[in-house]
C-alpha cells in the first residue's frame, strides 16, 4: 500500500482547513447580506403620523366604557328587526361575495407559496422512430431500422429565495387575505345597519301615514262643520276654500309616504335575499322601539374597533411587502434542478442496472438591462404604498368625525324631540279648544286654520325627528364598528400557510 509523506498529509490539512474559512467566510457574508435584506423591510414601514385625540367632543358615559355588544340590534327591542338581521346575516347576498373572496384570497396564498416549495414531478415517455431506408453507400443503398427509446424519471426544481422575495410576496397575499376577512366584517356590518336604517324608516312612514291618515279625519270633520255654518249664513266660502284647500294639502301628502314605504318595503327584500313579491314586514310603531344607551369609549381604541380600519391598514402592510418584492426583485436568482432515472431501449431493461441516470445543474440569473421594468415595478409599488398611507390616514380621520357626528346627532334629535313632543301636546290643546270654540260659533276661522296647520306639522316634524334619532344611534353603531371584536372573528381565521 502506498503512504503519503507526512508533509504532503499536512499540507493536505492545511488546505482544506483554509478552503473551508474561506467557505465559512463567503457563507457568513452571505447570511449577513440575508439577515439584512430581511430586516430592511422593518425598517422601511412608513410612519403613519395619526392624529389621535384623546377623547371625542360629546362623550355619553365614560370614557373608558365598554365597546357596543356583538348583538347590539337586540338593544332595540323589536323582535321583527332582530329576525330581520339574522336572516340578513344569513341569506345577504353581498356578504355571500365578501365569503367568495375571502376563498380567492386564501388560494391565492397557496399560490404565492407553492414557489417556497421545491417543484417535483414524475415523467414517464416512450418514443419509436423509423430512420430511412435510403442511404449514402456506395452501392446507393442502405439499411432502416427501428429503434425504441423508454425513459423515467424524477425530476425537481427549486429557486433560492435568498433576498426574500417569495417570501415577501406570500406576506403580501397573507395580508390581503386578512383583508378580505376584515371586508366580510364590513359587508356585514353595512348590511346590518342598512336593515336597521331601512326598517325604522318603514316605521316612520307607517307613523306619518297614520297621523296623516287621522289628520285627514280631523280636518274633514272640521271641514263638515264650517259647511254647516255656510249653509247658515255665518261664514263665507273663503272660509270652506280654504279648509277645502288643507284637507285637499293632508291627502296630497299621503301617496309620497306611502310611496317611500314601499319601496322601503322592496329594499329590505333585498337586503334579508327575498324577492319583492314574497316579503312583507309587519312594521308598527317607533314608539315601540327603544334606543340602547352606548359610549364610544377612546378615540384610540378605534383603531382596533373598525373592520374597516383594520381592512386599510392590512393593505398598507400588503403594500410594504410589494415595495420589499420588488427591491429583491433587483438581485440575482438562483435556480437547483436535478433530475433522476431509468433510461433503455427495450422496455424490458427499463429497471436494470446500467439503465439509471442522473443530473444536476444549478443557475443564476442577474438582471443586467431591462429597459427600466423593474425600476418601475418599483416606483409603482412605492406610490402604490402612499396612496395606501394617505388613504388609511383619511380613512382614521374620517372615524373620528362619524363617531363625533353620531353623536351630536344622537344629543340634539333628544333635545329637539323633547321640545316638539311639548309643540305637539299645546297644538293638541289650542285645536282642541278651537274646535269646542267652532262649535260655539265663537271661534276666528282664520285662528283655527292656523291651529290646525301647527297642530298637524308639529306632528309630522316629530315622526321626522324620532327617525333622525334612530338613524343617529343605528349610526353611532356603525361608527363604532359595531361591536366587532378582532381577536375573536378575524384573527383566529387568518391564514397560516407560508
Amino acid at each position: 500500500m502506498r503512504r503519503d509523506h507526512p508533509h504532503s498529509a499536512l499540507r493536505r490539512v492545511m488546505s482544506g482547513r483554509v478552503r473551508a474559512r474561506r467557505a465559512s467566510g463567503i457563507l457568513a457574508i452571505f447570511c449577513v447580506i440575508h439577515s439584512l435584506s430581511g430586516c430592511s423591510l422593518e425598517s422601511e414601514k412608513p410612519d403613519l403620523a395619526l392624529d389621535t385625540p384623546g377623547k371625542y367632543r360629546a362623550p355619553h358615559g365614560p370614557s373608558d366604557a365598554a365597546v357596543p355588544k356583538l348583538d347590539w340590534w337586540r338593544g332595540f327591542h323589536s323582535r321583527e328587526l332582530v329576525a330581520l338581521i339574522e336572516d340578513t346575516q344569513a341569506h345577504n347576498f353581498d356578504i355571500a361575495v365578501a365569503v367568495a373572496q375571502i376563498r380567492q384570497a386564501d388560494a391565492q396564498v397557496m399560490i404565492d407559496g407553492a414557489p417556497l416549495f421545491p417543484a417535483i414531478n414524475l415523467l414517464g415517455s416512450g418514443s419509436v422512430s423509423q430512420s430511412s431506408s435510403t442511404g449514402g453507400g456506395k452501392g446507393g443503398g442502405g439499411g432502416g431500422g427501428t429503434s425504441h427509446l423508454y425513459s423515467s424519471s424524477l425530476s425537481a426544481s427549486y429557486v433560492l429565495d435568498f433576498w426574500g422575495k417569495n417570501q415577501s410576496l406570500l406576506a403580501a397575499d397573507e395580508e390581503n387575505a386578512a383583508a378580505s376577512r376584515y371586508n366580510r366584517e364590513v359587508v356585514t356590518l353595512t348590511a346590518i345597519t342598512t336593515v336597521a336604517a331601512t326598517y325604522f324608516n318603514i316605521l316612520g312612514a307607517q307613523d306619518r301615514l297614520r297621523i296623516l291618515r287621522r289628520d285627514v279625519e280631523d280636518s274633514t270633520h272640521i271641514l263638515d262643520l264650517i259647511m254647516q255654518q255656510f249653509s247658515a249664513g255665518t261664514v263665507s266660502q273663503v272660509n270652506v276654500a280654504q279648509q277645502q284647500a288643507l284637507v285637499a294639502t293632508l291627502r296630497a301628502s299621503i301617496p309620497p309616504v306611502e310611496q317611500g314605504l314601499e319601496q322601503n318595503m322592496a329594499a329590505l327584500s333585498v337586503l334579508v335575499g327575498r324577492a319583492p313579491e314574497r316579503f312583507k314586514a309587519r312594521g308598527g310603531s317607533m314608539m315601540q322601539v327603544t334606543i340602547p344607551r352606548v359610549t364610544p369609549g377612546l378615540p384610540s381604541e378605534l383603531l382596533n374597533q373598525r373592520p374597516d380600519l383594520r381592512q386599510a391598514e392590512a393593505f398598507l402592510s400588503a403594500a410594504n411587502y410589494n415595495v420589499h418584492a420588488a427591491r429583491a426583485a433587483f438581485f440575482p436568482n438562483i435556480q437547483l434542478t436535478a433530475e433522476t432515472g431509468f433510461q433503455s431501449a427495450a422496455l424490458r431493461t427499463l429497471f436494470g442496472p446500467g439503465a439509471w441516470f442522473y443530473t444536476a445543474a444549478a443557475s443564476l440569473t442577474q438582471p443586467v438591462f431591462d429597459g427600466f421594468l423593474l425600476e418601475g415595478q418599483l416606483q409603482k409599488q412605492l406610490s402604490l404604498r402612499e396612496q395606501l398611507l394617505q388613504t388609511y390616514r383619511r380613512d382614521v380621520l374620517s372615524a373620528f368625525s362619524d363617531v363625533e357626528r353620531a353623536l351630536i346627532a344622537l344629543e340634539q334629535t333628544s333635545l329637539e324631540e323633547k321640545y316638539l313632543r311639548e309643540a305637539v301636546l299645546a297644538s293638541q290643546m289650542a285645536f282642541y279648544l278651537s274646535e269646542q270654540q267652532l262649535r260655539e260659533g265663537t271661534v276666528n276661522l282664520v285662528t283655527l286654520l292656523q291651529t290646525e296647520q301647527t297642530l298637524f306639522q308639529n306632528e309630522d316634524a316629530l315622526v321626522l325627528v324620532q327617525l333622525a334619532r334612530l338613524l343617529a344611534g343605528v349610526s353611532l353603531f356603525q361608527a363604532l364598528g359595531g361591536g366587532w371584536s378582532p381577536p375573536d372573528k378575524v384573527a383566529s381565521a387568518a391564514p397560516t400557510a407560508h
